[in-house]
């Protein structure tokens, strides 16, 4: 009952006063701010935070793709790969100087010790089928002790 009051006593007030009066919002046609129950000043800062807060996510989310990306360059270095451009582009879109993570400066280290291992020359002969070190390292020994006994029993020295 007081809904159709309103409408034509309203809508009489309007067409007598031309509209001059400040009009009025229904309930529905609240702005975003009003609806979270802030002021639009609060509204705006609080939507500058969620820009912000976007924009340092994707930093983040950038640094560690170009990170990865300088990892699987390493490795394509290493073992004489073809480049790949998308790994470039991300390295040159974070700033181009990137560094490793610890845990994948680690494990590269790591890989390049066993690298260096495998290619000393007891590294090589450890690839060799058949072959014993533990008898070899034995028989160098058991030679060299030969060796510092005739050397004492030698008349000459």
């Amino acid at each position: 009952m007081a809904f159709m009051v309103k409408s034509m006593v309203g809508g009489q007030l309007k067409n007598l006063t031309g509209g001059l009066g400040g009009e009025e919002k229904s309930e529905g046609e609240k702005t975003p701010a009003e609806a979270q129950g802030m002021t639009r000043e609060e509204y705006e800062e609080y939507q500058r935070q969620l820009v912000e807060e976007k924009m340092e996510r994707d930093a983040q989310f950038a640094q560690r793709k170009a990170e990865r990306a300088t990892f699987r360059s390493h490795f394509r270095d290493k073992y004489r790969l073809p480049k790949n451009e998308t790994d470039d582009n991300q390295i040159q879109l974070v700033g181009g100087d990137v560094e490793l993570p610890k845990e994948l400066a680690k494990m590269i280290e790591q890989d390049n010790e066993e690298e260096e291992e495998k290619n000393s020359v007891i590294g090589q002969l450890s690839n060799i089928q058949n072959l014993d070190l533990d008898s070899l390292k034995d028989k160098a020994s058991a030679t060299l002790e030969d060796l510092k006994q005739s050397a004492e029993k030698c008349a000459v020295m």
